[in-house]
């Protein structure tokens, strides 16, 4: 049981420094504010639906949140789909 503590504790002292880069300290404009705005409208939230506010919401970041997962996944170095073709070797013209 030890052992398993000791590992959880080892767990989240490592991951303790990445989630404190996960966040800006930099104040948000208001040009950052309605462009956000603008886009969670654009995945169908409503402000002016105040009956349904917490779920609309949530669904409209939901997908704003998956659109920009996979617009950096073509981005990043990792994943991703390959482009092109590779040929290694010689051809024999027999």
């Amino acid at each position: 049981m030890k052992s398993f503590t000791r590992k959880v504790l080892v767990a989240a002292l490592i991951a303790a420094p990445v989630a404190s880069f996960a966040q800006s300290n930099q104040p948000v404009s208001r040009e950052q504010v309605r462009a956000e705005l603008a886009q969670v409208e654009k995945a169908g939230y409503n402000p002016r639906d105040g009956i349904h506010y917490p779920e609309n919401i949530q669904a409209a970041e939901a997908k704003v949140t998956a659109q920009n997962a996979t617009a950096q996944a073509g981005v990043s170095g990792y994943g991703g789909v390959a482009n092109g073709t590779s040929r290694s070797g010689s051809e024999n013209g027999m």
